[in-house]
């Protein structure tokens, strides 16, 4: 029997007493993930993405290991429920318009020292002014940093459309508007490496762009190195006591550790492991979490039709944003039909020794966003569930 078919078998009995669909995190492969990622980051604290996890129970759950700390969140309103739970360091990743909740932070005295929001343009600070409804309490904010990598004068660019704020004099004269408004704290610098961290650079069937992504990864690494170096000394020039400089991704962990003035990793992908982490030659993860739907049509030999399975991950569309079958190994999606809305056939030999009934095992494309499907998360130890735990949807929050 191979890994995975005794994964398969080993989920199975873990769960033969629940109706498909529903999802379950193996806690065994998270906590491994975890610690590896502990190792790579070489002794530097990792900021969990929650956008990543979409689980408070998980969210906890890592953040009790040692070389974790803080939460890296992706909405305003996210960041305050973090905050009024308990969780005391929240890092929100992008800007916001939310300008009932900006009120709500600067009339709070906790909401305001547990969550740092990100900015990048004087117009986000006229927007969080004009939101505070009398509140007088000082907001910490983050100022990110665009990592891309620029070639023939900016022609060429390569990497996320983020932050206008490229060169080391756009964010220090940024920095100074901040450090001279009234109501404002420069508390971070935020810079994250997209085409790095989140592009696989392994392709399987794909040795010419592999190669191609690993010669573009190897120099943007170089150039961010020694821009980001440049950025943060100017930033403290202005603010020296700036608390954190944060960087990274899952898939570039131990290479954005590996810079002097980084003083943190984000990572939270890198928990569930799900497919588009499959091709890195920096780091190996164990799949962790899975959804699994039933087997209700048997249309023919070598053909199955499973309930569900329409749950296409975001980004430019194309086959890699779909869940992959996994489990039992060998099915495969009809190309006239893919991942349907409420039913979708899967072709291949073990087909033919499926029931209805049973359950065939995904992995979705991205991590987090699997929670936007599923109320639950099952919690696998060996060959039990030992506890359901909520997803934000099932506590009745959808962020995004």
């Amino acid at each position: 029997m191979t890994a995975r078919a005794a994964g398969r078998a080993r989920y199975d009995r873990a769960t033969a007493h629940l109706d498909a669909p529903f999802a379950i995190v193996d806690l065994e492969a998270f906590d491994a993930n975890a610690d590896d990622l502990v190792r790579r980051a070489g002794g530097k604290p990792v900021r969990v993405a929650s956008k990543s996890v979409r689980c408070r129970s998980l969210l906890e759950r890592v953040l009790a290991r040692d070389g974790f700390a803080g939460v890296m969140s992706f909405t305003l309103a996210e960041s305050l429920w973090l905050a009024r739970s308990g969780f005391d360091d929240v890092l929100l990743a992008y800007p916001s318009a939310d300008r009932a909740r900006y009120a709500e932070l600067a009339a709070d005295p906790k909401l305001a020292a547990a969550v740092t929001v990100m900015v990048d343009d004087p117009a986000q600070l006229d927007l969080i002014d004009a939101s505070r409804a009398g509140g007088g309490e000082v907001v910490r904010v983050c100022l990110e940093l665009d990592t891309s990598l620029k070639r023939l004068g900016g022609r060429v660019r390569i990497g996320a459309r983020r932050s206008p704020l490229h060169s080391p004099a756009q964010v220090a004269e940024f920095v100074r508007v901040v450090a001279r408004r009234p109501g404002f704290r420069v508390v971070g610098i935020m810079a994250y490496e997209g085409h790095v961290a989140g592009v696989g650079d392994a392709v399987a069937g794909r040795p010419l762009r592999s190669r191609a992504v690993r010669l573009m990864q190897t120099a943007a690494r170089r150039e961010l190195a020694g821009r980001r170096a440049a950025v943060v000394r100017a930033v403290r020039a202005v603010v020296p006591d700036l608390e954190y400089v944060n960087g990274g991704g899952t898939g570039s962990v131990q290479h954005t550790a590996a810079e002097k003035a980084v003083t943190e990793i984000a990572a939270g992908s890198g928990l569930y492991v799900p497919r588009l982490f499959d091709n890195y030659t920096s780091f190996s993860g164990r799949p962790a979490a899975l959804f699994a739907l039933p087997v209700v049509r048997r249309p023919g030999v070598g053909v199955v039709t499973v309930l569900g399975g329409g749950y296409p991950a975001s980004g430019a569309p194309g086959a890699d944003r779909l869940p992959v079958p996994h489990l039992p190994e060998g099915l495969r999606y009809d190309l006239q039909e893919g991942a349907g809305e409420v039913q979708t056939p899967l072709l291949g030999s073990p087909a033919d020794d499926l029931l209805i009934g049973d359950k065939v095992w995904f992995r979705h494309a991205k991590a987090g966003e699997l929670c936007e499907r599923f109320d639950a998360l099952h919690l696998v130890e060996d060959d039990a569930v030992t506890a359901t735990v909520p997803t934000y949807r099932g506590e009745g929050h959808t962020f995004l």
